[in-house]
Formats: C-alpha cells, sequence, structure tokens
C-alpha cells in the first residue's frame, strides 16, 4: 500500500466508527500490517493531571511500559518538547527507555487537540535507521485525523 493509499485507510478508519478505543486500535493493526518496519506500534495519552503518559491502544508484543513520566526516554521527551522526535538509533540515545532487545529505531509523534499536546503515537522497528520524511508525513496525518475523534 503505498502513501495515498493509507491515508485514504487512514481517513476510512476514523470514519467507520464513534468509538475511540476502536479506531486507535485498528489504525494500530494497519500501520503494523501494512509497513513492514513497523513492528511495534502504539498511542499514549496524558494521564489525567498527572505529568506521565499512559498506554491506549497498540499493536506487536506487549510491553511494561504502560506508564512513562513526562521528560523519560522519547515518548516523555515528546510529552515536553511538542516536537516529532525520530530516532534511527537508539543505541544513540542516552535517555532511552528499551522495550526490548529487537528495537533498533523508534519514532514519536505529538498528538495536539486546541493547540495542547494530549498524546502520542509511537512506533518501534527492529531496523536502524528505517524511517522517513514520508514516515513523518504519514504519522503526522493520523495524529491529525485522531485529533479530529478526541
Amino acid at each position: 500500500m503505498n502513501i495515498s493509499e493509507l491515508k485514504k485507510s487512514i481517513t476510512t478508519i476514523v470514519e467507520s466508527s464513534t468509538e475511540v478505543e476502536t479506531i486507535l486500535q485498528n489504525m494500530c493493526n494497519l500501520l503494523k500490517q501494512e509497513i513492514e518496519y513497523y513492528d511495534w506500534v502504539g498511542f499514549y495519552f496524558k494521564n489525567g493531571d498527572k505529568n506521565e503518559l499512559k498506554l491506549a491502544q497498540f499493536a506487536g508484543e506487549p510491553t511494561e511500559h504502560t506508564i512513562i513520566p513526562f521528560g523519560k526516554g522519547i515518548c516523555g521527551q515528546v510529552a515536553l518538547s511538542n516536537q516529532n522526535f525520530v530516532v534511527q538509533d537508539v543505541a544513540s540515545q542516552d535517555n532511552y527507555i528499551s522495550c526490548g532487545w529487537k528495537v533498533k529505531s523508534e519514532i514519536v509523534i505529538p498528538i495536539f487537540v486546541n493547540n495542547n499536546n494530549v498524546g502520542q503515537i509511537d512506533i518501534d522497528s527492529h531496523s536502524v535507521n528505517p524511517f522517513t520524511k514520508d514516515d513523518e508525513n504519514l504519522l503526522e496525518f493520523v495524529c491529525e485525523k485522531i485529533a479530529e475523534i478526541l
């Protein structure tokens, strides 16, 4: 599936249900299935008024990182910076939370609702240096679509 087809499928998923949890799970499943180097796809959201993220829906191996404090790891840094974070080789990061020995790279894109960072999509890959600008653009599109339903 090319980027254009993926965007159509993403839009269809968002329009196919009123259940946010169902939409998020279907989004995770689609991305993990269609992009071979997306080995884990998940959403984290701000946990109430705490300065931490809580794992929501995901596709891939279960993780023990269901709560991530702001500032810790790639996800926690994105919660504070409000910026995309692309890590082509996790071994190069000092502030990295390992989700398993297979993970070699990670990309995290924030989700904004009314200019507030409410969560993020997190992708882990078992390959070094897999992510391109196309991945970043696609995941920004996903986050924009998710923001519409939150």
